[in-house]
This record gives C-alpha cells, structure tokens and sequence, in this order.
C-alpha cells in the first residue's frame, strides 16, 4: 500500500491550476497502484495553518514531558502535520507561484513540519532530516514566470526545505505560463505529468 499525502496551496479551491494537475498526477498514481490511500490537506480556508509565533517556537523547544497543557494545545496543529507527513510515503504539493515564491500558506506549512529533534535533527556535521525515504512531487504553477528561472524561488525553496527534513527524492512538476496560453500550459502540464516517474509502492 501507498500512502500519499495532497497538500494543496492554492486560494482558488477546485479552479486552481496546481489543484488540477497535481490530482491528474494522483490519478496516475492510484491507476498504477490500486491499493493507494489518500490524505488531503488542504492549506486555505477553514481550518487554515497557524503563523509561526513565539508560543509555538517555545512550545517546540520545551522536551515533550516538560510542556504544558497550554503548550500542548499551542502545537496541536504542528503535530497533526507531522503526522502526516510521517505517515505518507508520497507527498504531491501543489504550490501555486505567488510574487515569484510559494504562497504564505505553504511557507506556514513549512514551519510547522519543520521541527528540531522531530523531522530533522542537529549534528556534528550539520542538520540531518530524519524524514528519509519518502518521495515528493512538486506542482509548479505560474502565470508567466518559467520554472528554474532566476525569478523562480518557489522551485529551489521546496527543494531545500524537503531535503532538510530528509526528503531527496523530489520531482518538479513543471506547470508555468497559464496566465501567457492557459491551454497550452495545461497540455505541457499534463504531458509532465505522464512523464513523471512513478513511485514504487510501499
């Protein structure tokens, strides 16, 4: 069985773009792997993620035993993302470009995955990820701004922040130029799609 995890960034609920492509990427997935199970976690509206803030970081930082109840409320959220994370073998982000990066939703996601002595710890010789063998696809949507062009810091930033939490395994799904030709941005959204590889199954 093949758990994977949807994240979905987008404002525009079942018109985004990211949206779209990234279920036709599921689909191509569960086809391949019947017995796949799907989380989807859905980054606006109600129910939305938290920003960072003190109370969270010091809750983050206090030993679990030692926390409060208050503490333990303050991070609720945090620990229901981990979880989920932790219990995907696939993620399939969808990140919309906003202004050039991801939007401030998947940035708060980030910060609250990203978590000392959880996902990712500190050694000797740096920070290792402790989320080892999963594997993530990475939805790229712009209106006009290429992929892995000088302008696109959303590409680099999920690459580092998956990798730092132990996540290698990452693959862009290049879906740019919907506000140039929205038709023919979808055809070579879906074409990367079919393209990508599969995962094996767990």
């Amino acid at each position: 069985m093949t758990n994977i995890l949807h994240v979905n960034a987008s404002v525009n609920g079942e018109n985004s773009n990211s949206r779209q492509i990234a279920s036709k990427l599921i689909d191509r997935i569960v086809s391949a792997n019947a017995s796949t199970t799907i989380v989807e976690r859905n980054l606006s509206g109600t129910g939305s993620i938290p920003a960072l803030t003190g109370e969270i970081v010091g809750a983050f930082y206090t030993p679990e035993d030692s926390r409060s109840a208050e503490q333990k409320q303050v991070i609720a959220t945090s620990d229901e993302l981990v979880a989920e994370v932790k219990a995907a073998d696939v993620l399939v982000i969808g990140a919309p470009m906003y202004n050039f990066a991801v939007p401030s939703t998947l940035k708060a996601w980030v910060d609250m995955i990203a978590r000392v002595g959880v996902t990712f710890q500190y050694t000797e010789n740096g920070p290792v990820g402790l989320l080892e063998g999963k594997k993530a696809y990475v939805v790229v949507a712009t209106g006009g701004v290429p992929v892995n062009s000088p302008a696109d810091f959303a590409t680099p930033y999920m690459k580092q922040v998956l990798g730092f939490i132990g996540i290698t395994e990452v693959e862009i799904i290049d879906a740019s130029g919907f506000a140039v030709n929205a038709e023919e941005a979808m055809q070579r959204a879906i074409a990367n799609v079919e393209a990508a590889s599969l995962p094996v199954a767990a």
